[in-house]
């Protein structure tokens, strides 16, 4: 004990990366449970940023084992890439962990998924066009390879040739595109497995013993709750679970070892790609959020959709999720208003929702119901407690936990990890 899921309570982008990184330092694991390189995490540190994709933020710290987790997918050249470029920032990556069962991301991954959505054109999804929704398609229809099968080089090249009948039939008749040979694919990747051998384990067994032995678990999570496959704006969401079940899928360990599960949410909202986005701003406030707030995707760079706070989607992402506590971040950006709204509700053909409309067409043509609360216009970046916020901050924090029903333990005034407040969240002694 403690066993704590992290995950993103909007439509990821909501700082997830600096709060783990804040949290590592009191945890002895952090888990990434799904996903792949189509997030980013930031973790700024003093003067030096450290971007990352793959390895769990906290292997900034000598204490944390990161570990990845059976539920992502990895591109192994994106992997190895960035394992070099954080050791070539002085931190040692020689603690990570990778899953055996981990899934691989093959070349035509990535072919597939950029044609794919050029074929879409204006239907599009808005993915990152990183291989990952074909990664997963394959490892739900049985065809993937998993991190496990580079090291049988048999087994790994009769799994390649089952796949490339498939495969190669797609990318040339329906794509038009080259195709792949077993050989072509053996040459490149088998390479790997010699390099990052000394990473792989069977994780799950490791973190059930790390819990039974009291060891402090930190599971994190990618993308956000509005993202997830089965829960979030379908069909413009991500191919895995972000919620906080996932943690248990993705890890190998049940949801009973669970103790807090802690969401993380701007106190406005973001969302890169397509989808609907019922506070979406087109106008001056929205490029205030967008040049205060720094908002470009870590991953892609594409500037980010902005809107005012949805305490409609919060509370929906408090029920799926079962949040036990919320971290509101980048409150100081709303420093640049002089008045704050908040989505309370929406409005669609005569009818008020206070919940996320079940049928997608109401949830797409919503029109947001906003309550106006006072802003506070002065810097806040130096505050340390929750008593040196403007009490015009802190009756909007005061909002925003009676509006989702969680008590808001975590309130990030900067993107460095000590321009955070404390506010009860669980702390090692």
């Amino acid at each position: 004990m403690p066993g704590v899921v992290l995950i993103g309570a909007q439509w990821g982008d909501e700082g997830k990366g600096k709060i783990t990184d804040l949290l590592s330092r009191d945890y002895d694991y952090v888990a990434r449970f799904q996903g792949g390189n189509n997030a980013g995490h930031t973790v700024i540190v003093g003067d030096r940023t450290l971007k990352l994709h793959l390895i769990p933020s906290g292997v900034m710290y000598d204490n944390v084992t990161p570990i990845i987790g059976n539920g992502c997918v990895l591109d192994l050249k994106v992997l190895i890439d960035e394992i070099d470029r954080v050791e070539s920032e002085g931190i040692s990556c020689e603690r990570l962990i990778i899953s055996s069962n981990a899934h691989i991301i093959m070349p035509y991954h990535l072919d597939l998924d950029e044609a794919s959505e050029r074929r879409l054109g204006k239907n599009l999804i808005g993915t990152t066009k990183r291989g990952i929704g074909p990664a997963y398609q394959d490892k739900i229809s049985r065809m993937g390879l998993r991190m496990q099968d580079l090291f049988d080089r048999s087994i790994f090249k009769e799994k390649v040739a089952a796949a490339l009948i498939e495969k190669n039939d797609v990318l040339a008749k329906v794509y038009d595109l080259p195709t792949y040979t077993v050989d072509q694919i053996a040459e490149e990747y088998l390479p790997y497995a010699e390099r990052l051998k000394p990473y792989i384990q069977d994780t799950s067994p490791l973190l059930n013993d790390a819990l039974d032995e009291g060891d402090w678990v930190l599971f994190e999570g990618a993308q956000g709750t509005l993202l997830d496959i089965d829960h979030g704006t379908y069909p413009f969401v991500t191919s895995s679970n972000p919620i906080a079940g996932g943690a248990a899928v993705g890890t190998g360990v049940g949801p009973t070892r669970v103790d807090r599960v802690l969401g993380v949410a701007k106190a406005y909202i973001t969302r890169v790609g397509s989808g609907p986005f019922p506070t979406e701003l087109s106008c001056k406030d929205g490029d205030t959020f967008i040049d205060v707030g720094h908002e470009f995707g870590t991953t892609t760079g594409r500037r980010r959709r902005a809107g005012w706070y949805d305490a409609v989607i919060t509370k929906y992402a408090a029920q799926v999720n079962g949040l036990t506590d919320l971290c509101i971040t980048k409150l100081d950006v709303l420093s640049a208003f002089p008045t704050i709204k908040i989505c309370v509700a929406y409005e669609h053909l005569g009818k008020t929702y206070t919940s996320v409309p079940g049928h997608q067409s109401a949830f797409h043509h919503a029109k947001p119901v906003y309550e106006e609360m006072p802003g506070w216009n002065v810097d806040i970046t130096g505050c340390r407690t929750f008593e040196d916020l403007p009490v015009e901050a802190q009756n909007y924090i005061k909002r925003l936990e009676e509006l989702a029903g969680v008590p808001v333990t975590m309130i990030a005034v900067g993107p460095d990890r000590e321009q955070t407040i404390h506010n009860g969240f669980l702390q090692r002694s």
